[in-house]
């Protein structure tokens, strides 16, 4: 494989492969973990990512790069394999999410800062040497009637234009996340209002962006679509996607080769058929998934835990990744559900 930032970024979005969003701190996973009463001890969690990472055929064929949590990138499975070596022999890129959280930002009731900046550096060098070829860092936007304010946009952004900057040094690809959050309190805006904070939004990073001299050509963006709040849905498939569409030919440069959604809260089957609708369009840019929940709920479900029910967990898993890969060709349709 090719060590250029370019040529990685690219496999990471073409093909209609997508990534896998494996990076569950400890205490998302334990929430994850409570809904199947599984306790969560490092042998659960390294069992439960086994099963993810030895779907061979999902693997192989839908799945372009995991993002992984700290502990999973050391993490080896019960055979004594790093789970690294098992995600690069099937063809797939192993990632790191680097940044330590959303906190509470100073003076700004309601709205948070990602941390991890400090000693970044360090820290990706010995992913690097890990086998980490890309990274994540997530910045939070609320939205409300009043929300996001001006200083906590740009804030987030730098912090991830910084996070960019460190990462093409140290020769990882950064996938950068600003996400406006379709479940911010209230929680009840509208499309308008999210196509209003999301545009504003990608300005203001792709500024930052420019002025750490950021390489486009060597970054995914992850941005959230442009979707009513959790409590306001309205919105059909075909406007989610075309209001998605024209903020992003407002605000993303060609030269970013490409973007890969988050799921942001949706349900499984609604992130499929948006991601399909939107790769409906004509796009300057190649457009696919890097899900986490909506990979991975139903074989979480599946998998109840229980080393007999791993290739029921596997199966589902195959069939989600299948149905996004479809998607990121635009080539998804509800029926294909029906056939699993």
């Amino acid at each position: 494989m090719s060590e250029r930032l370019e040529d990685i970024a690219v496999q990471m979005v073409a093909g209609g492969r997508g990534l896998l969003a494996a990076d569950e701190s400890t205490s998302t996973i334990k929430k994850r973990f409570d809904t199947i009463n599984l306790e969560s001890t490092e042998s659960s969690r390294r069992d439960y990512r086994e099963m993810l990472f030895r779907s061979d055929e999902a693997m192989k064929k839908y799945i372009s790069g995991v993002i992984l949590f700290e502990e999973t990138l050391f993490q080896k499975a019960a055979d004594g394999t790093p789970f690294v070596d098992i995600i690069r022999a099937a063809g797939s890129i192993p990632g790191i999410k680097v940044d330590t959280g959303a906190k509470p930002m100073a003076k700004y009731p309601g709205e948070t800062i990602t941390e991890g900046l400090d000693g970044l550096g360090e820290r990706l060098a010995k992913y690097y040497d890990a086998g980490a070829r890309f990274a994540k860092w997530r910045g939070v936007i609320a939205i409300s009637s009043s929300l996001p304010t001006r200083g906590s946009v740009r804030a987030n952004a730098q912090a991830l234009a910084r996070y960019a900057a460190l990462c093409q040094e140290a020769k990882i690809v950064p996938i950068v996340e600003p996400e406006c959050l379709m479940d911010g309190k209230p929680g009840d805006h509208n499309i308008d209002r999210c196509a209003e904070v999301t545009e504003a939004t990608l300005r203001v990073v792709f500024e930052e962006l420019a002025d750490a001299r950021v390489s486009l050509e060597g970054m995914i963006l992850k941005p959230n679509m442009v979707i009513d709040g959790k409590n306001a849905r309205k919105a059909s498939v075909d406007e989610v996607a075309a209001r998605t569409v024209q903020v992003l030919k407002r605000t993303v440069p060609s030269a970013v080769p490409g973007i890969a959604f988050l799921s942001g809260g949706q349900t499984t089957e609604e992130a499929t058929a948006h991601l399909s609708a939107i790769n409906g369009f004509d796009l300057p840019w190649l457009v696919t998934f890097s899900y986490g929940r909506a990979l991975q709920d139903s074989a979480l479900k599946a998998w109840n835990g229980k080393p007999e029910n791993v290739a029921a967990g596997q199966r589902e898993f195959t069939h989600r990744a299948e149905m996004n890969s479809l998607a990121a060709k635009g080539n998804w349709k509800k029926d294909l559900e029906k056939a699993a």
